[in-house]
């Protein structure tokens, strides 16, 4: 069977208010992705993934859209996002949006009329209910933003009633019920996709659907903030029946019409439920972004990650796909979150690098990964911009936690640490802005920037480049049958890539440490060549080879 274009994309994840800003003002812009394009080519990048870059009040960073159809003048224009599409088009690279579906900003001209009064023609636009008899609000959810110091309803005077906000009260849930409400927004998606646009990155996309009824949760208010009586349940509007009839009406409506990608962020999502969404025969979405792996707060074991990739895995022998990242704007920096970006961290950004690109499923490249850039810690609080971790400090504060403490706890997975500026070169600011950015740099910038990178022979941004032209030039990294061996090694992380024309066969070791390595019989039985290593100084056969060294990575092909 034919393979969709998005089964051999290379995607790159573009945060564009930390990537390159042209004109001083401290936040990214369209001109500086335009700057970058042959960058992005070079790379060999074939799709890029813009976060949010509407209209917006900037509440959560571009995740309250204001007009779903113009551009945030912070960014740049509607006509200059035109002209990107072009000339990244040229270059034989495609266009995915990242769209809200689940709620927009209270200043969106729906949310302004739907507050205006109950028989307003886009009162049921969102989600609105009646308080209970003593005035509290409908249910006990509590916001996320505020880890159950706040409800997820907000009250509005001008017509007596609540509505409702899992995110910030300046972010109301839209009301899919509504069949108007879903109409609109299938125009607005078919406004981008005949614009030419070439899919959507769809947040939250399994939350859209409400539990009937809107009943309490049933969990108990999490200590020690339990006095405030909200519940943050984020399973509650998760997967909810129905989902799916949805997922396929608005695939029928729009996404089916187009040649376009469709990669949904889901939460609380496991492989178990993953196949309903992602099976082709169901007529849903392409690929989700799962967090098993990249957001989970626990530090995953080498056999965890294993046990992980062989469950999303093996989803693909049921007509699905999956995609492969470690990191994107809503988790920490991979390199030090799973890597070492201390002494090892060029060996270990190379050896995270392999393992995304070429395991089966579609790789994503966060901006920043290609020069290994990594986490900031920041000294104080208010240098951190990111909705949860300042919504968790002020909740441990509250709990009597010092902040030293509560800081230090939180550091580690803000999601601030991916989405610092872009570090260019060794200049001020990195070479991001002239101007004052809008979140601090890293202060490692220095000696971790682009312009550093390219000029090293131990380049990371270069063997980025040689991960994705293996993947053009070897179809096993596409199509190839996958299977694990050595699986119950702590350290070692070694498979087989298997199609028609090749065998292909990589040794990672995922360890500060040299470890040796017994290879399978048949593995020795075989002439293997060495495609790609991130150690040039190690000896280019499998022949005699017994130690493996720290974060060591290795591609063979099986030689006839």
């Amino acid at each position: 069977m034919q393979k969709k274009w998005w089964q051999e994309a290379v995607v790159y994840q573009i945060y564009c208010k930390s990537f390159k800003d042209t004109n001083g003002d401290g936040v990214g812009d369209l001109a500086g992705v335009m700057e970058k394009l042959p960058m992005l080519k070079e790379l060999g990048v074939t799709c890029i993934w813009f976060n949010p870059i509407y209209k917006s009040p900037q509440v959560d960073n571009g995740y309250d859209i204001s007009d779903y159809q113009d551009i945030d003048p912070a960014y740049g224009t509607i006509e200059q996002f035109k002209e990107l599409l072009d000339k990244a088009h040229a270059m034989g690279i495609r266009v995915v949006m990242d769209l809200v579906l689940n709620h927009t900003s209270d200043e969106h001209p729906w949310f302004k009329e739907s507050r205006k009064s109950k028989d307003n023609p886009y009162r049921n636009y969102y989600v609105w209910r009646a308080p209970k008899e003593n005035g509290k609000e409908p249910n006990n959810w509590g916001n996320y933003f505020y880890e159950g110091r706040g409800s997820a309803w907000q009250f509005d005077e001008a017509t007596g009633e609540y509505y409702l906000h899992n995110y910030s009260w300046k972010m109301p849930d839209v009301n899919w019920e509504y069949e108007p409400l879903r109409q609109d927004m299938y125009k607005m998606m078919r406004w981008w996709l005949d614009l030419g646009v070439d899919g959507f990155r769809l947040d939250a996309i399994n939350r859209l659907k409400k539990p009937e009824g809107l009943p309490d949760s049933k969990m108990p208010p999490a200590p020690p903030v339990g006095i405030y009586g909200y519940v943050v349940d984020r399973a509650i509007c998760t997967n909810v029946p129905g989902i799916h009839e949805l997922l396929r009406e608005i695939n029928k409506n729009v996404w089916s019409k187009y040649d376009m990608m469709t990669v949904g962020e889901t939460g609380n999502l496991s492989s178990d439920g993953a196949l309903d969404y992602i099976c082709q025969d169901h007529n849903e979405i392409d690929m989700v972004f799962h967090f098993e792996i990249g957001k989970n707060p626990k530090i995953i074991t080498v056999n965890e990650y294993k046990e992980t990739q062989q469950r999303w895995i093996d989803l693909m022998k049921h007509n699905a796909w999956i995609s492969q990242f470690l990191t994107n704007h809503d988790s920490p920096r991979q390199v030090s979150r799973f890597g070492n970006d201390g002494e090892y961290r060029v060996p270990s950004a190379k050896m995270l690098a392999t393992l995304v690109h070429t395991m089966p499923g579609t790789p994503f490249i966060y901006q920043g990964e290609e020069i290994g850039m990594t986490n900031v810690y920041f000294d104080t609080i208010d240098d951190y911009n990111e909705r949860y971790t300042v919504g968790k400090y002020n909740t441990m504060i509250e709990a009597g936690e010092k902040p030293e403490v509560a800081l230090g706890k939180l550091r580690a997975m803000s999601r601030d640490n991916a989405r610092t500026p872009y570090q260019w070169d060794g200049t001020d600011n990195a070479g991001f802005t002239s101007g004052k950015p809008w979140i601090k740099v890293n202060p490692r910038y220095p000696e971790i920037n682009y312009e550093r990178d390219r000029a090293s022979a131990d380049s990371i941004f270069d063997y980025y480049k040689k991960l994705t032209g293996l993947r053009r030039e070897h179809p096993a990294v596409i199509d190839g049958d996958f299977r694990f061996l050595l699986y119950d090694d702590p350290k070692i992380v070694m498979f087989l890539r298997k199609c028609a024309r090749e065998t292909l066969l990589v040794v990672t070791n995922f360890s500060d440490d040299p470890v040796k390595v017994a290879f399978p019989e048949e593995l020795r039985a075989n002439k293997w060549k060495r495609v790609l290593t991130n150690r040039e100084d190690t000896a280019p056969s499998l022949e005699g080879r017994e130690e493996w060294l720290p974060w060591e990575a290795e591609v063979y092909t099986l030689s006839c």
